[in-house]
């Protein structure tokens, strides 16, 4: 390898490491229209493949989410920003989700089929509403 082709190379590979997204997962950005705290979003999984919901909000700001799914194996988690670990896990927890936030950035909210939905390669046609009051976004 060239010397430029091998900087490159090392380049490219970490900037890959500095975004993590699991295989099958897309990453969708939540943005509310002008003047509304709120927004509703329709879409659909199908087997391992997930969404991966990114919403911006400030610590000291309420939000909530309510997510309808289609599929009894489907579910939603709530991860803050930076953690490794959610704090909303749906499968146990629910389809409703709202918290005083105690961190400002952006948190994600995963959509998911359960693997033993995933490795049927079942479909999850679902809604999703995501709602941030408490300040201007």
């Amino acid at each position: 390898m060239k010397p430029n082709a091998a900087v490159s190379f090392v380049v490219c590979v970490l900037l890959a490491a500095s975004f993590p997204v699991e295989a099958g997962e897309t990453q969708k950005t939540v943005r509310f229209a002008k003047g509304k705290s709120s927004a509703t979003m329709t879409d659909s999984i199908k087997g391992d493949t997930s969404i991966a919901y990114m919403l911006n909000a400030r610590a000291g700001q309420v939000m909530s989410v309510l997510f309808s799914p289609g599929n009894t194996s489907c579910y939603m988690n709530v991860s803050e920003p930076g953690a490794d670990s959610a704090v909303h896990i749906g499968s146990s927890a629910g389809n409703e989700y709202a918290a005083n936030l105690a961190a400002s950035g952006d948190y994600r909210i995963q959509v998911y089929l359960m693997r033993n939905a995933a490795r049927r390669n079942e479909t999850c046609k679902f809604s999703i509403t995501f709602e941030v009051t408490g300040g201007s976004m």
